[in-house]
C-alpha cells in the first residue's frame, strides 16, 4: 500500500539501529492484510530519547518499539508502565492511546511462544539461565512460574543477586549459581548473554557439560557456537529467532488490536537472519 495522509505510523528506537530486521517484519504483515500503516526505524541517540518519546505523542505515532540501548532509560519518559514491564525493569514496545503512552515488554511472552511453538515444555523441569541482564529478566518472570527450579548465573555478581533478589519476591523456586559449570541437573539450559554474537565468542559453558538430554536455546537469533556444540553432544536446540518473532506478533497486536499473519512475519525474518 502507498504511503498517503492517513497512513499510521509505528517505529523503532534504538541506537544503532541500521541492523533491525523489524521494519521488514512488520511491513510485510501489514501489507498482506491491506492496512495502511508503516513502520519506521529511528536512530535515537541516548541524549534525544525524551525529545523522541515526546514526538510519538506530538506525530501521532501509533506506537514504537523500544531496543537497545532505551529499554530501561524510557521508563521514566512514558505515562504508564504495565507490571510485567515494571518488574523486568525494562519496555521494548509502547502504545499510543490517544496521547497517553503505556510501556509493555513482549519479551518474555515471545520467548515463551517459541518454546510452545518448538513443543518444549519447561513445566517442572530444572532451569539454567546463564546472564541476567534485561533479557533474563524477562524470561525469568514466565520461566519462574513454569520450572520447578531456575538457576541464574552472571559473572556480574551483583546483577545476578539483584535478579534472584527479585525474583524470590513473587516466586521460591530460583537458585544463584557459583559458577556457569554448575550445569549439571539442568533440563533445559539458556544462554541470555551476547556470546554468539561473532564466530570467535567463547562458549558461555564448557561443551563437555552439556548432556544429549538437554535441551538448550540461545537468544541470540542465529546459529552460534553453543547450539553447534550442544547438537553435536545430542542435545536438543532452540536459537533465538522464534522470540524474536513473537515478541514482535505481540506487539502487533497490542497496537492494531489485530492478530497478524504470523507465517509471514516468519518467512520474511528466516530470509534475512545471515
Amino acid at each position: 500500500m502507498d504511503v498517503n495522509g492517513r497512513t499510521k505510523i509505528i517505529g523503532i528506537f534504538g541506537y544503532p539501529i541500521e541492523h533491525t530486521l523489524s521494519p521488514l517484519m512488520h511491513n510485510a504483515a501489514f501489507h498482506s492484510l491491506n492496512m495502511n500503516h508503516c513502520y519506521v526505524a529511528f536512530k535515537v541517540h541516548p541524549d534525544n530519547l525524551s525529545d523522541a518519546v515526546k514526538a510519538v505523542k506530538s506525530l501521532n505515532l501509533l506506537g514504537v518499539n523500544i531496543t537497545v540501548p532505551h529499554k530501561e532509560a524510557v521508563i521514566p519518559l512514558l505515562d504508564e508502565v504495565n507490571e510485567e514491564a515494571r518488574f523486568i525493569g525494562a519496555v521494548n514496545t509502547v502504545v499510543n492511546n490517544e496521547g497517553k503512552l503505556t510501556g509493555y515488554n513482549t519479551d518474555g511472552r515471545g520467548f515463551m511462544g517459541s518454546l510452545s511453538e518448538a513443543g518444549i515444555s519447561v513445566e517442572n523441569r530444572n532451569v539454567v539461565i546463564i546472564g541476567t541482564g534485561g533479557a533474563a529478566r524477562a524470561i525469568s518472570y514466565y520461566l519462574s512460574e513454569k520450572a520447578s527450579l531456575l538457576s541464574l548465573f552472571d559473572i556480574d555478581r551483583k546483577k545476578s543477586e539483584r535478579l534472584v533478589t527479585d525474583l524470590r519476591k513473587i516466586r521460591g523456586n530460583v537458585e544463584l549459581l557459583e559458577s556457569a559449570d554448575a550445569i549439571g541437573n539442568a533440563d533445559v539450559l539458556i544462554n541470555a548473554t551476547p556470546l554468539g554474537l561473532h564466530a570467535e565468542d567463547p562458549l558461555p559453558v564448557q561443551q563437555e557439560l552439556i548432556s544429549p538430554g538437554m535441551t538448550v536455546c540461545d537468544l541470540v537469533y542465529k546459529t552460534t557456537g553453543l547450539l553447534n556444540a550442544a547438537k553435536k553432544n545430542g542435545a536438543a536446540t532452540l536459537d533465538g529467532s522464534g522470540m524474536l518473532l513473537w515478541q514482535g506478533v505481540l506487539a502487533f497486536e497490542l497496537w492494531t488490536g489485530m492478530k497478524p499473519p504470523v507465517d509471514i512475519m516468519r518467512n520474511v525474518l528466516l530470509s534475512n537472519i545471515k
